[in-house]
């Protein structure tokens, strides 16, 4: 970056006395707009985490939640790029086995202790220790201390989708934690939030909220804002994040005022939100819905199994009962998100997704030993494209002889019942994109349905180690091929994530998930 000459920092400051002090910003129009400080922000969400270690838990909602209090090395821009956050800058060496990452000085925890490399070794190796994502792109890599302000990864080879893990802060993202928080907790889920974002912890009421507030200390980056990169700035005093698992109630209080802001919009409710005045609606893809197989125990851990459950299903039919309106999916035939095509796109598939054989389906079910047993599809009511995706299979389903219960909880329960392989034979759930594929929770050991393959192992270690990601995309390929042949799950497709905002909060935007910096609340 160049460096302002002394003349023209003096006439930039010499500006800023004469147009005096303000919290104006510029529009696209050439007009200010006052941006109001303070306050609070009343959120609806959909479910209640079980914690928001993010190392550990796998559900979206506690990194949405978590990436307000905690930070990470890297991000990625508003194009996907990757940026430095608590790094200051970062080194890829020429043999790509080792990256250096030249810290922040002055950052503060929550606790008032500066972060320094001590902090960040400790958190990157637990998080490549603990979660599925370090544990598969950071196979036998490690952190280690260069100075106090400088760290070094060291990796058992080139790894080239890297630093787009490190930048990602959607679910098990790897943030940075005090030392003195990780210690007695490298194994197991911390018991104290406390990061380095521009919000900080400050009560959890089950079954009601979590509350979290501005961080008065908090260490921006100086350039600007450009998708999670750049400046931060907790512009509202309190942000309280109210569980609402009944979708109607987040409409009503949306509606009403009760809530600034309500994720998971049904579909449903899309017209009468955006017709209100006072809300603005908002869309962005974001689900890929996907039904798992239980590939650890019973029925479909037959291949044949997983094979007749593919030619039984009309996946366009779960689509629309997910997703209703077609302006809000997307019949993607490919393991990735339809608006990352540009980047990741293949052909292989795409006859196969529109393929449905009933009776095919039956001579295959009854090849791979079915008998009319009952099959547990589990659910929950807490997420609406889930659970009307549930109800159109069982019906297909049931109108073939595959007799299908549906196993409904709550969302805390459902995640607890979905690592339990005596628990269900099948289940739907939505997962957010990821900026690669290899990071897909489809291909996981420890996710629901315990995909445990060789061969995929063989294909993402591959993907990783190419030279360029460039290398890595010429092997998409690949991938796909396995995973229709292989059947870990079926995509029915993509789904838009709906959320609204009242008019008096501004800039609320989704990048993998909401986020509430830079946002504010005039009302």
């Amino acid at each position: 970056m160049k460096k302002m000459s002394k003349f023209g920092l003096f006439l930039c400051m010499l500006l800023i006395l004469l147009s005096g002090c303000s919290d104006d910003k510029a529009s696209g129009g050439g007009t200010k707009e006052k941006i109001t400080k303070g306050g609070e922000l009343r959120v609806g969400i959909p479910s209640e985490p079980s914690n928001l270690d993010t190392h550990l838990n796998t559900a979206s909602i506690a990194s949405i939640i978590g990436r307000n209090i905690f930070e990470t090395l890297l991000t990625l821009d508003s194009k996907g790029a990757v940026q430095p956050m608590l790094a200051e800058s970062y080194e890829v060496s020429a043999d790509g086995k080792t990256i250096e990452f030249k810290l922040r000085k002055g950052v503060k925890f929550h606790n008032g202790q500066e972060m320094k490399a001590e902090d960040v070794v400790a958190s990157m190796n637990r998080w490549i220790q603990l979660s599925a994502s370090g544990k598969e792109t950071f196979k036998g890599a490690s952190f280690k201390e260069i100075d106090e302000y400088t760290v070094q990864l060291e990796m058992a080879q080139p790894t080239s989708t890297a630093t787009l893990v490190l930048g990602y802060t959607g679910a098990i993202s790897p943030s940075i934690m005090p030392a003195s928080v990780i210690k007695g907790h490298e194994t197991e889920k911390v018991d104290e939030y406390i990061g380095t974002g521009p919000f900080k912890f400050k009560e959890w009421k089950q079954n009601q909220h979590i509350l979290l507030t501005k961080f008065d200390d908090y260490a921006s980056r100086e350039e600007p804002e450009d998708g999670l990169a750049g400046k931060k700035e907790a512009l509202v005093d309190d942000l309280y994040l109210v569980f609402v698992p009944d979708s109607s109630t987040r409409v009503a209080g949306i509606l009403s005022g009760e809530y600034d802001a309500v994720m998971e919009i049904p579909i449903d409710n899309a017209d009468q939100i955006s017709s209100n005045k006072e809300i603005n609606m908002h869309s962005v893809p974001k689900e890929i819905l996907l039904l798992y197989f239980n590939k650890k125990e019973g029925l479909f851990t037959n291949k044949t199994a997983r094979d007749a459950m593919s030619v039984a299903l009309n996946k366009k039919d779960v689509l629309k009962a997910a997703f209703v309106n077609p302006d809000y999916y997307k019949t993607t035939h490919h393991v990735m998100l339809g608006n990352q095509e540009a980047q990741w796109n293949t052909k292989v598939g795409k006859k196969e997704y529109s393929f449905q054989d009933k009776e095919l389906a039956k001579k295959l079910f009854k090849e791979a030993g079915y008998n009319g047993e009952e099959l547990r599809l589990l659910t929950s009511r807490d997420l609406d494209p889930m659970y009307n995706a549930a109800i159109v299979v069982q019906e297909q389903l049931k109108n073939i002889g595959v007799n299908v219960k549906l196993e409904v909880y709550d969302w805390p329960t459902y995640t607890e019942m979905g690592n339990d392989p005596s628990a269900y034979d099948i289940t739907i759930i939505s997962n957010k994109g990821k900026p690669e594929p290899t990071s897909l929770a489809w291909g996981r050991s420890d996710y629901y349905g315990w995909t445990n393959s060789e061969e995929l192992n063989k294909i993402t270690t591959k993907m990783r180690q190419a030279p360029t990601l460039d290398d890595a995309k010429a092997m998409y390929d690949d991938l796909q091929t396995w995973f229709m042949d292989y059947k870990p799950a079926i995509k029915f497709g993509d789904g838009d994530m709906l959320f609204a905002s009242r008019k008096s909060v501004s800039k609320l935007e989704d990048i993998d998930g909401l986020y509430f910096w830079n946002v504010a609340n005039s009302k």
